[in-house]
């Protein structure tokens, strides 16, 4: 098979190896395998929805990457989206000299930058599989529907799994989920399709534009929003202010009263802009452990 190689080099701090350690210990990518060295995995490109393999290594003040189609620049900026390179960071380490509580933080991996979902669309899915479930069983319903209605790829002479596009589960049944959330899947799907659910979109808008669209999807509330929108679409400076499990990461970091209103939660996240989304990636997941929970 012909594969397609580039770099994508890193404006400021960025270190590989925690962006695949946080991977390897992420609910919703719990099925990839990993030796520590290499990040490989397959999705639905957004670009067109057609599915890409896709090999990731650390290279010089970025990565290497290797895919199993010619990567124009909607391949790379995808990629670079899913990595947070398509930011320049260097302005995220001056924060913590304004924010001590951040800059301990950060100290203690200052090379991690937040890992997307290969796209929004698979983030508003997984966004809705999760609800009311446990990350455990909601990661495996997620990998059996990638394995009904996805196509394999080979990557590395390995074969992965690409959670299938939009059209695939417009109007699919079966894919083990209660008649509700199914129906929430199509109305998603319908919505991707339509451009909604698109990085190119999302991010055209203001955060509170884009939080605004995405609570009117089905099944999407406030948390899952904020996932689409950060998680998925990678906005770098969006902080959703009605998230109450971020709130209580932050009361307990910050030792804010338990009553503290979600304006003290807002006022703290203006001292980070440009780079609120960052900075509530690394509170969830660094000091207080993977959290991709549910509305």
């Amino acid at each position: 098979m012909t594969t397609h190689d580039f770099t994508l080099t890193a404006e400021g701090p960025f270190e590989f190896a925690d962006s695949l350690r946080f991977v390897e210990d992420w609910p919703a990518t719990s099925a990839l395998p990993s030796d520590g060295r290499t990040l490989r995995f397959a999705y639905s490109a957004e670009a067109d929805w057609r599915p890409i393999g896709v090999s990731v290594t650390a290279a010089p003040g970025g990565v290497a990457v290797t895919t199993t189609r010619a990567a124009g620049p909607g391949i790379r900026g995808e990629v670079a989206r899913i990595l947070s390179l398509d930011v320049d960071g260097t302005g995220f380490a001056e924060l913590g000299e304004q924010d001590p509580v951040l800059g301990d933080l950060r100290r203690r991996r200052p090379g991690l930058r937040p890992v997307c979902f290969w796209s929004p669309w698979e983030a508003a899915c997984w966004a809705v599989i999760v609800q009311r479930s446990s990350m455990l069983i909601a990661s495996r319903i997620k990998q059996r529907i990638a394995e009904r209605y996805g196509a394999r790829v080979a990557v590395d002479g390995q074969e992965y799994t690409a959670f299938p596009p939009p059209v695939s589960l417009l109007e699919a049944g079966g894919l083990g989920l209660p008649v509700q959330k199914e129906e929430w899947v199509r109305g998603l799907a319908r919505a991707a399709l339509d451009g909604v659910l698109t990085t190119e979109h999302l991010r055209s808008l203001s955060p509170e534009e884009a939080l605004a669209e995405l609570r009117a999807l089905p099944g999407v509330g406030p948390f899952s929003a904020g996932l689409i929108l950060i998680r998925g679409a990678g906005a770098p400076d969006a902080f959703p202010g009605d998230e109450p499990r971020l709130f209580a990461i932050l009361r307990e970091a910050y030792g804010l009263p338990k009553d503290a209103s979600p304006a003290a939660y807002r006022k703290i996240a203006e001292s980070w802009r440009p780079y609120r989304s960052w900075a509530s990636f690394l509170f969830r997941s660094t000091a207080y452990g993977v959290m991709d929970g549910q509305d």
